[in-house]
């Protein structure tokens, strides 16, 4: 079968049909995913037919030897890159991708540190028995109890979002008798190419300090400027430097490099005004992986050292010693070492009209097949494309197939019309009920923003490594659900 640039004209511009329906594309896959010699999609040597016998669908594969792997290639690029710079770049995971105490250890394990969002992440990072000083505390409304939390765990940096929640945080810590060790976010006003929601650094936004002038009752001064005035006075802050983050699944390097130099300009201007030295600066994650086939995620390697060549150019045209440098990769690191299984029920195939422009059939009457796939789960394992519009991919993954392809909406068993996993995808005609279907790229804010929408129970998580699977993370039951009603 050769590849066509649109074989239906209900397909979006971008997807074209396969060369092979059963070839795994290797950016969209961990490193140690295949098939079999029957065909079956394997990872780490195990057949999806024993994973699905042994713990059910939907059920999370994740590949922990994948994960690792990205890891230490984050940590090793990074620190080979900035070596001459800053002595090397402290890396945190971004937890809120995804969660569990056996994740913590094997990014502990690797040389990552770890970043959280919440007290519950904290409370997986103490259960984990990561040490605190490796541990960066997140949000933008954190509690009184959270801030207690990060400070009996001695956390290595507590990011502050508003002037309001530096004082509080100060102020806790001042009671004590301690010092919070603080990271101001700024919004350095950098648009990330990305969908709106997941675009963090421009102004209006609820994330960061501003670094517009007359943002604040001290006319001339930003936000930002207010803050680190402030922090620098107050006796209970540590002021460790200056953290942002621009959006999530970006490609392009230009909008890094943009908020680096913002941020050092901004660092120097602190220093020269205020004689203020901010040793830390961290320039966040959001960098993007490989959802389809047209999606062009970069190594680690080439995002290393093109941020370097920009924090060694501005530092030495500031004339100031670069801040040691920390970043925060989580879809990039977890994203594509999982996939969801599913299992195939009902199937129909609907006539669509011809789309709007389609000169060469209008007037006509002209329709087009699109097959719906129904697996046993969908947005409450996958709620990303209702959020984001989010596209994913799929493959029969229980066996391989020499039928053609046929244009398929993926989509789960919820009563809401919108519960689509994925959109559009070419999968062999004869899918039947019963088949494996295999979603990847699955590891990042799938299982973590996971619902029990219609009463469903959420998913396990397997980790497979050296030929053998475990739980890390054990599927609901409908006993777990009832648990928490008060009636029964």
């Amino acid at each position: 079968m050769s590849p066509q640039s649109k074989d239906s004209p209900l397909a979006p511009e971008w997807l074209s049909v396969p060369a092979d329906l059963n070839t795994l594309e290797p950016k969209m896959w961990a490193r140690d995913a295949a098939r079999n010699d029957s065909g079956e999609l394997t990872v780490g040597g195990i057949p999806v037919s024993e994973l699905q016998q042994q713990y059910g669908t939907p059920l999370f594969v994740m590949s922990e030897d994948d994960f690792r792997a990205r890891a230490r290639a984050f940590s090793d690029a990074f620190n080979n890159a900035f070596a001459d710079i800053c002595g090397g770049v402290d890396v945190y995971y971004a937890g809120k991708s995804f969660l569990c105490t056996a994740v913590v250890r094997w990014v502990e394990e690797e040389g990552l540190r770890l970043d959280t969002a919440s007290g519950g992440e904290l409370a997986v990072a103490a259960k984990a028995g990561i040490p605190g000083a490796d541990v960066a505390l997140h949000g933008n409304n954190k509690s009184d109890l959270e801030i207690h939390r990060a400070l009996d765990m001695k956390l290595g940096r507590i990011v502050v979002d508003s002037l309001g929640e530096l004082v509080r945080v100060g102020d806790i810590a001042e009671r004590r008798g301690e010092q919070a060790k603080v990271m101001l976010r700024l919004t350095p006003g950098v648009h990330a190419h990305t969908h709106e929601f997941i675009a963090t650094a421009h102004e209006d936004q609820k994330f960061g300090l501003s670094m517009a002038a007359d943002t604040t009752e001290q006319a001339g001064l930003s936000a930002a400027e207010e803050a680190v005035a402030a922090a620098s006075a107050h006796p209970g802050i540590e002021l460790l430097g200056l953290h942002c983050h621009i959006g999530s699944q970006i490609f392009e390097p230009d909008g890094f490099a943009l908020a680096a130099q913002k941020l050092l300009r901004f660092l120097a201007a602190m220093q020269e005004k205020y004689s203020i030295i901010l040793p830390e600066l961290d320039l966040g994650g959001g960098y993007g992986i490989a959802y389809t086939s047209v999606d062009t995620p970069r190594p680690a390697a080439e995002i290393a050292e093109a941020m370097a060549a920009v924090v060694r150019s501005t530092c030495a045209e500031l004339g100031i010693d670069s801040p040691r440098i920390s970043i925060e990769p989580g879809r990039a690191i977890v994203g594509s070492t999982t996939f969801t299984l599913y299992e195939v029920g009902t199937l129909k195939t609907v006539r669509v009209d011809a789309p709007a422009g389609d000169a060469s059939d209008a007037g006509n009457n002209v329709t087009y097949p699109r097959r719906y796939v129904s697996v046993d789960g969908g947005m409450s394992d996958n709620a990303r494309p209702v959020l984001y519009d989010a596209d994913y991919s799929a493959i029969l993954a229980s066996r391989t197939s020499a039928a053609g392809p046929q244009l398929s909406r993926v989509v789960g068993k919820h009563c809401e019309s919108g519960d689509i996993v994925v959109r559009d995808v070419y999968l062999p005609e004869d899918v039947a009920a019963g088949d494996l279907l295999a979603v990847p790229g699955t590891g990042a804010y799938c299982w973590a923003l996971s619902s029990n929408y219609n009463y469903l129970a959420r998913p396990g998580v397997v980790a497979v490594r050296d030929g053998s699977a475990r739980l890390i993370v054990r599927g609901e039951t409908e006993e777990d659900l009832l648990n928490r009603d008060m009636g029964v």
